[in-house]
């Protein structure tokens, strides 16, 4: 329950630090929540579940966009998985296709070699892909990391038997980010999310790979595949994470 408290009251500091700082707005929030759930009881027990909010509102130069990402894996014995990701950027318009950003990420990976990262960053974005169909946007930016690594001790079956916990450390970083989405046919689309933040404590590279079939005009059903990677983790962790999920998608408009 303490862990949980924790990865709760971390994606609301980070949603709740953007909407503070966030110009007002009179738009609606558009947007899209998924979840998935996969339950096997019988010869071999395990859950595991993830969610994901990614919301976004405009008003004249000005886009505020939010996303708070949750994943729980259990077998029959231990926990295998528990991550909670909470994102907010703001960005003003320069001109049709160029665009400032400002962004604060954070995350809590009980299984990745940290504890926690957190970055603050901005930088410049450029549109350039922007049609009814496909859209293309890239980032490019400064900032400040956090982040205190956390070495793994495991048994021959995989469960964690303890952790320790290093000195937190703070560099500063690049990043870099690419959004892409195409519309396939009328109820298929393609969407691809790319981000990298390089230090000189770590270098984190994600991609999160989509395939999305709308049932109905709220509804969609998802196939994605997701890929994060560090380059330094501590003793005991790996440097790669491999995700394959199918999520029921409601559309936000």
């Amino acid at each position: 329950m303490i862990v949980m408290r924790n990865y709760a009251l971390l994606g609301a500091a980070v949603c709740a630090a953007g909407l503070l700082a966030a110009p007002a707005a009179h738009a609606d929030w558009t947007g899209k929540g998924q979840a998935g759930l996969l339950v096997s009881r019988g010869n071999a027990d395990s859950t595991s579940a993830n969610a994901k909010l990614d919301l976004s509102r405009e008003s004249g130069d000005w886009k505020n966009s939010a996303f708070l990402g949750f994943l729980y894996g259990k077998n029959a014995s231990f926990a295998t998985a528990q991550r909670i990701e909470a994102k907010w950027e703001t960005d003003r318009k320069i001109s049709d296709r160029m665009f400032w950003f400002g962004a604060l990420r954070g995350e809590q990976d009980k299984f990745s070699g940290f504890a926690y990262q957190a970055t603050l960053s901005t930088g410049i974005g450029y549109k350039f892909i922007d049609s009814e169909d496909t859209k293309l946007a890239g980032t490019f930016g400064v900032g400040y990391r956090r982040l205190r690594p956390e070495q793994l001790t495991k048994d021959a079956a995989g469960q964690v038997i303890s952790r320790i916990k290093g000195d937190a450390v703070g560099d500063a970083i690049a990043t870099a980010g690419l959004d892409f989405s195409h519309v396939l046919t009328k109820t298929t689309k393609i969407l691809n999310k790319f981000a990298v933040e390089t230090g000189s404590n770590n270098t984190m590279v994600q991609n999160d790979l989509a395939l999305q079939v709308s049932m109905t005009e709220a509804l969609a059903l998802s196939v994605g595949y997701g890929v994060r990677y560090n380059t330094d983790p501590p003793v005991g962790s790996k440097k790669s994470d491999q995700l394959t999920t199918i999520n029921l998608v409601y559309n936000i408009k």
